[in-house]
């Protein structure tokens, strides 16, 4: 599953930036081109965010990364622990 992540990543980053190149290239009396590249390009990037969004999930489950540091209130000076 998570070499389907990954190439679904990279798929959907190259199709955001060629539809963005498009969408940002095309001519302004085009305006249908434009619209529908624009589309394009921000499912593009939605699809690539969600897709890298699994992989660090996935590693961060595997152990091959470290799951990043977070601060947790302790009740000190007052605070509340939530």
């Amino acid at each position: 599953m998570p070499k389907l992540f990954a190439i679904l990543n990279v798929i959907a980053w190259a199709g955001f930036w060629a539809f963005g190149y498009i969408a940002l290239t095309s001519d302004a009396a085009d305006s249908g081109q434009m619209v529908i590249a624009a589309v394009l390009a921000s499912v593009g990037a939605g699809v690539g965010v969600y897709a890298y969004l699994r992989l660090v999930k996935h590693s961060e489950a595997t152990g091959y990364a470290a799951p990043p540091k977070r601060a947790y209130p302790t009740g000190e000076d007052g605070d509340e622990a939530a």
